[in-house]
């Protein structure tokens, strides 16, 4: 039978990961993510960053967001695999516990400083649901093993 905080880690990791799957979505179909200036997309398109002239700002954009999306669905299909299928191997390590938090703190500081309500308020209750688990299970085995 699955725990409750194993239930809970798997919620986490859905948000983000759905949230993740809709990002790449919208970094390589339809405008969402597309400046409303259409002469600052072109001039992305021909502007290469300083660093080097072996792509364009353009590029370098929708690179950054497919690898950022990349890195959401690789969070949430890797914690939401190991809350269900390997749920001893993840709640005893607190190096994936901490790494998993850290990761989800790190985007809600992201979120707030640079991103818009929607990612924020998605990201904030995947780091809930993630702090409910660890509360759930270190209430069920009396602390982390």
């Amino acid at each position: 039978m699955i725990s409750l905080s194993s239930l809970l880690m798997a919620a986490s990791a859905a948000v983000i990961l759905l949230l993740g799957l809709a990002h790449l979505l919208f970094t390589f179909r339809g405008s969402k993510l597309h400046p409303r200036d259409a002469a600052l997309a072109a001039s992305m398109k021909q502007v290469s960053p300083v660093l080097t002239r072996q792509t364009t700002m353009w590029k370098a954009w929708v690179g950054f967001n497919a690898s950022h999306s990349n890195g959401a669905i690789f969070f949430g299909l890797v914690y939401g695999y190991l809350a269900l299928a390997q749920p001893v191997l993840l709640f005893s390590s607190f190096f994936l516990l901490l790494v998993g938090l850290a990761l989800l703190l790190g985007y809600v500081l992201l979120a707030r400083a640079y991103w818009f309500s929607i990612p924020l308020r998605g990201i904030t209750a995947s780091t809930v649901l993630y702090l409910a688990a660890l509360a759930v299970n270190q209430t069920s085995i009396g602390g982390f093993q």
